[in-house]
């Protein structure tokens, strides 16, 4: 009786798992620097007070200012449009170590601000939205996505929104202390009203059944439309009541687009909710802007409706859904998202309607709101870390 002997062929080996992902997709450095950035920088402005950082290159509100527009948000930007880019344009953007490059051109200007080395610091800002806007032209244009060229262009008019803030604060050029971050936050205003009308309407017609959310091709074109006439007016400085019809009409015209995708029908969707109620925040923005440029209210009212009710709002909502989808996690929003979200949302309440309410409790808002705005980011940061930096749970690139 013969015996045979079996020699199986030998087969491919498995492909290695990585246990560390930062470096894979934009979102996962760039969501996680900008929400531990936005944690611990009260707490920086604080020592900036006690004098404990010596003498910085900027400092106080203008750093403030700078920072939470050209640190954070520019960070989550740059994160989101990395992410989005890859699947608009069907072609990589940075990964690995050019996405770790560019991680560390942001850090490094956050560290330079908090130096006295002012040149450094102007060179190093104003280059990481450039750099970044190469980064996503080259597949945009590879592939011909025009309608995406604008989202080049504005982070173009970011690095020189930077650049001048810089040469003003270095005294190179005269130009009013407030226009440069005042350019900013415009072009961020305009790329939340972009992204807002794309994905707010889908994301509610997908989580929530039957809600109806709608869009009106001709609203659609006004509303962007006068959001870069607000832009245009700041350019040429304008004021009183000039500008406050154009912020009127300005406000006018997102409140019905925003009645539009009915935001009451997602009460019950938290991953849904917190994007229509931070989009509620910019009607409320232009409407005090309006007052504002009127002398009836002050102008940082209505500059943090902005940047604390609509911007934080919408980031916090953004980083939670994004990070959940490109990592394969239902989207569902867990108890830990609704408290980042209600803590946000309670520091924007705090910052505006108080002073709006009592002048007199204007320094009790600030610490309030810092205090809160603090806690959610720092939420997210805790929550969220094995999450950006572990693969994602279907074992697939990104």
């Amino acid at each position: 009786m013969s015996t045979f002997i079996r020699i199986e062929e030998p087969r491919a080996p498995a492909p290695v798992r990585k246990s560390f992902a930062l470096w894979e997709l934009g979102f996962r450095p760039f969501y996680l620097l900008a929400s531990v950035f936005s944690a611990i920088s009260i707490g920086l402005w604080a020592m900036q007070f006690a004098g404990w950082l010596g003498r910085p290159y900027l400092e106080g509100p203008i750093w403030h200012a700078h920072e939470m527009l050209f640190g954070f948000t520019l960070a989550v930007v740059v994160g989101f449009l990395f992410t989005a880019g890859r699947n608009w344009a069907n072609r990589p953007t940075p990964t690995g170590w050019l996405l770790g490059a560019l991680a560390l051109l942001w850090v490094a200007g956050r560290v330079l601000v908090l130096t006295p080395w002012g040149w450094a610091a102007a060179i190093v800002n104003t280059a990481f939205p450039a750099a970044a806007a190469i980064a996503l032209a080259i597949p945009f244009v590879a592939a011909g996505v025009r309608r995406n060229y604008f989202f080049v262009a504005v982070l173009l008019l970011m690095s020189g929104a930077s650049l001048a803030i810089h040469l003003q604060h270095l005294g190179v050029i005269a130009l009013p202390a407030r226009l440069g971050i005042q350019i900013g936050l415009d072009a961020v205003l305009f790329i939340v009203a972009v992204m807002g009308g794309r994905v707010i309407p889908m994301f509610t017609n997908n989580g929530v059944p039957q809600a109806g959310a709608t869009r009106v091709a001709w609203l659609e074109k006004v509303t962007l439309a006068l959001t870069l006439i607000v832009l245009a007016a700041d350019l040429m400085g304008l004021q009183g009541a000039p500008l406050a019809v154009v912020a009127t009409a300005c406000a006018a015209s997102h409140a019905a687009r925003w009645t539009l995708w009915r935001p009451w029908k997602t009460l019950r969707t938290p991953l849904v909710w917190v994007l229509h109620l931070a989009y509620a925040w910019i009607p409320v923005h232009l409407a005090l802007r309006a007052l504002a440029a009127m002398g009836l209210v002050t102008p940082s009212v209505a500059v943090h409706a902005l940047t604390v009710g609509a911007i934080g709002g919408l980031i916090i909502g953004m980083m939670t859904r994004t990070a959940k989808g490109h990592t394969a996690r239902p989207l569902r929003a867990d108890r830990w998202d609704v408290a980042a979200y209600a803590l946000v949302s309670l520091a924007a309440l705090v910052r505006v309607g108080l002073p709006l309410a009592a002048p007199q409790l204007l320094i009790p808002s600030i610490i309030g709101s810092s205090v809160l705005w603090s806690a959610g980011f720092g939420l997210y940061a805790i929550v969220y870390w094995p999450v950006l930096t572990r693969p994602r749970l279907d074992g697939k690139p990104g």
